[in-house]
């Protein structure tokens, strides 16, 4: 399709007849009806017209060129040919359907055919077209008809298109608006590009072409024309770009460095035009643009400056500059003359555009006070008149820029400019996007903690920046990002074994950061594992001050939990705080600790957010509960509150839960419970924590203790049978025999079934798991052969005798 250029000037390439025969008079007494018609639906279509494609703005303007386009295809597809013409001939459409005719039953025309292969109905066609084509009065719309089907010449000759190419540049010196046949040429490049890229020396004539009848735009007739139509040549001259870069790269693919040479020399003879050197420095390798920086340099300071500003031109050679490395000698030098040129521009848009292009080279190849000289000179420019609210993108791009290049983050905060750099960002939105950005490279690239007051400090001001960015409205996946970059910064932060300044550091950030949980929830495992640091170094042996010292951690986490909403959380860090109370031989602190997590329980609600979805949550307080039973086992009673006073608060709770109706994790819990009070019941405990008395080292065994904990044992275990009884109906009869199996495993497994009634329940218990059918065989035959293997072991004839008295039904 031809360049968007060309449609407002040519428009009558929509408008044109391609059958328009001879004279009016003649051609119409021959005409057939068929052809009349055709002729009137031409007439009459107005899709895509000159008229149609007034007073729109430049986007309406493309959004129509890809309506039509699309309109073109959908024409085509359902065979209106009229309509399709009369849009725009698209070659690769044409091409398509004449090679669909060489293609039947018998035979597959190759991808690399020759026009041998073709047969003479799809050559018929093909040279129709062309002669069509040939009709066209018009020179502009015939050469772009027949460039645009210019592939369609492989279906005719093996040279059709190495002879076309050449004709249709020469085609184009027809042309007499030099604006108009840059843009015929761009097109040409394109399409030889396309479908013969070998054919270099078409692409080359062109270019050379152009540069002949480049002195037009400066010859009386165009610029009276610009003076009629009230265009200033900085508005012109800009026009002409797109269609040479295009052309350019055309040439410079895969070119040799040689012919940029001869390209820079073409340049000089032309006097040094701006508009050509801008194009050869966007073509061309940076590679080579970059080893000729200083020779570019020259060339652009002897360009005149009319319509083509040579800022601009220094905005391409830093473009190429930040891909590729000028020679190492000429970098200071070409930063000079770059910057002499950037720092004089009065227009702050103009300036920033080109400030930040070379902050890149700057920071690569230069030194903080180089980078501290530009950016002093850029918040010189930007500020008065608050020019800055309007560049805040480059602004940004110059930040990224800086961070990318300086990773020492003591470097990059020891540049004076770089703080009040980023006071620019006014924006909100702007500024919190800013300053994620540091946060993400300090993150990446920080490896190894810090506690560098420069560093500190600022980044301490950028996290508050993103926290108090935080409202009512912010997005959750917004409050994560933000809370994993603010918490990214609290692990890199350490003081060494200054453990009391670690501490002040938690306890600023606390007030700093209070609205984004996550950041709370970080700050209390920090401090808790400050503590435990804090033991390690003094090996379980506290001094008076590292004493005081952990008993200030609990503290903190003490009154920083009931400010976090999730009652999960609240639970788990209450656990986790309290164990690590206990290791630190805080024991009023871990109780208190305790305490608040079971009067936490009956605040649990039902359902319970995961991710954006309602669930149940009684799975996850049995979670919780299992956890918090093997924290009981070594948690001493306090010698004011009884035998277990923690078990039995626990157990209260969970009486007094509401459970739901058709769940048994109550009663999975309170075989949990069991499970904790048989091994409280030992002579010595499974494990301990140093320096720590549990029960079994406080009551040694003692009477009065046991039997304490066998009361626990029956009421728990009523509480269980009772639910069983509640499970004999017809639904719930599966649930009975799996829960009555499980609880017959945990007497196996927990219980001394050496007692009588014990041992009777157990037996119970197995027939109950088997009385309504429901039980899951395999399961209870591998139960079997475990209580037979085991009674063969030393002091275990009991349960020879038990084995006897636990028959396997069978099903009938």
């Amino acid at each position: 399709m031809p360049p968007l250029g060309l449609w407002v000037r040519e428009s009558h390439l929509c408008d044109m007849n391609p059958f328009r025969l001879g004279k009016a008079g003649t051609a119409t007494s021959a005409m057939s009806e068929k052809v009349r018609t055709r002729l009137e639906e031409l007439d009459d279509f107005e899709e895509g017209s000159q008229k149609e494609l007034l007073n729109l703005t430049q986007q309406d303007y493309v959004n129509r060129i890809e309506e039509l386009n699309q309109s073109l295809k959908d024409a085509w597809a359902s065979d209106q040919k009229v309509k399709a013409l009369k849009i725009v001939i698209q070659g690769k459409l044409v091409y398509e359907r004449i090679f669909s005719m060489c293609v039947d039953n018998r035979s597959v025309l190759p991808d690399h055919f020759s026009p041998e292969n073709v047969n003479d109905t799809a050559k018929e066609t093909c040279l129709n077209w062309f002669f069509k084509i040939a009709s066209i009065r018009e020179l502009i719309p015939r050469f772009y008809v027949e460039a645009s089907i210019l592939k369609c010449n492989k279906f005719l000759s093996k040279m059709g298109i190495s002879e076309c190419l050449p004709r249709l540049t020469c085609m184009i010196r027809g042309i007499g608006d030099p604006l108009v046949s840059v843009y015929a040429r761009a097109y040409l490049c394109r399409v030889g590009m396309e479908v013969a890229p070998h054919l270099k020396e078409s692409l080359n004539k062109n270019f050379f072409d152009f540069l002949l009848t480049f002195k037009q735009i400066h010859g009386d007739t165009v610029q009276n024309q610009l003076v009629v139509q009230g265009v200033e040549l900085p508005s012109y001259l800009p026009l002409y770009s797109p269609a040479m870069d295009w052309i350019f790269q055309c040439i410079s693919y895969h070119a040799p460095e040689a012919l940029l040479t001869e390209m820079m020399e073409r340049c000089k003879k032309l006097g040094n035009n701006a508009l050509l050197l801008n194009s050869v420095m966007s073509a061309f390798r940076a590679e080579f643009i970059a080893t000729r920086s200083m020779d570019f340099i020259g060339m652009i300071k002897e360009c005149d400056e009319s319509g083509f500003p040579k800022h601009l031109l220094f905005r391409s050679l830093g473009l190429n500059l930040a891909l590729a490395d000028p020679p190492e000698g000429d970098r200071l030098q070409i930063l000079n003359e770059a910057w002499k040129v950037i720092t004089k521009l009065k227009n702050p848009q103009d300036y920033i555009n080109c400030a930040e292009v070379w902050v890149e080279y700057t920071c690569k190849h230069f030194t903080k006070r180089e980078v501290n000289t530009v950016l002093a000179d850029v918040i010189k420019h930007m500020t008065p008149d608050r020019a800055f609210e309007d560049s805040y993108p480059q602004l940004q791009s110059i930040i990224k820029k800086v961070i990318a290049h300086f990773h020492d983050f003591s470097v990059l905060f020891s540049v004076e400019k770089f703080l009040p750099f980023l006071d620019m960002f006014q924006k909100e939105s702007v500024r919190v996007e800013v300053c994620k950005c540091i946060m993400e490279v300090f993150i990446k690239h920080q490896q190894e903690p810090t506690k560098d007051p420069v560093i500190l400090n600022a980044l301490l001001h950028v996290c508050k920046t993103m926290h108090d960015s935080v409202n009512a409205l912010t997005l959750e996946d917004e409050k994560r990002m933000l809370a994993y970059l603010i918490n990214g910064f609290i692990k890199m932060v350490s003081f060494g074994r200054d453990f009391e300044q670690q501490l002040s550091f938690y306890v600023e950030a606390r007030s700093m950061f209070c609205n984004l949980e996550p950041v709370l929830v970080q700050l209390i495992h920090s401090v808790n594992r400050l503590a435990m640091e804090t033991r390690k170094v003094m090996k379980g042996n506290h001094s008076r001050k590292t004493a005081a010292f952990v008993r200030a951690c609990v503290a903190y986490c003490f009154i920083t939990i009931p400010s976090l909403v999730s009652i999960f959380t609240r639970l788990n860090l209450y656990l986790h705080s309290g164990q690590v109370a206990l290791a630190n031989q805080c024991l009023s602190q871990a109780d208190a600790f305790f305490k608040a997590a079971i009067s936490l329980i009956p605040e649990v609600p039902k359902m319970i957010n995961i991710d954006g979805k309602m669930r149940l949550s009684e799975s996850f307080l049995l979670e919780f509960l299992c956890n918090f039973f093997s924290t009981l086992l070594i948690v001493p009673d306090h010698p004011e509150h009884g035998v277990l006073f923690l078990v039995r608060e626990l157990l209260n709770v969970i009486q007094d839960y509401t459970w739901e109706d058709n769940g048994d994790d109550k009663i999975r819990i309170y075989t949990c419970v069991l499970h904790l009070l048989s091994a409280m019941s030992q002579e010595t405990y499974l494990y301990h924590i140093d320096k720590v008395d549990s029960n079994d080292s406080l009551y040694g065994g003692d009477s009065k203790f046991l039997a304490e904990n066998n009361k626990l044992c029956e009421t728990v275990m009523a509480q269980i049978l009772e639910h069983l009884k509640t499970l004999a109906k017809d639904e719930a009869l599966k649930r009975q025999s799996s829960l009555g199996l499980s609880f017959f495993n945990s007497i196996l497994a927990h219980g001394d079934l050496r007692n009588n009634r014990l041992n009777q329940l157990s037996v119970n218990l197995w027939h109950l798991a088997q009385r309504h059918g429901c039980a899951d065989t395999r399961t209870m035959v591998k139960t079997l052969e475990y209580i037979k293997r085991r009674s063969k072991q030393p002091d275990m004839g009991h349960l020879t005798e038990l084995a006897l008295r636990l028959p396997l039904q069978t099903r009938t």
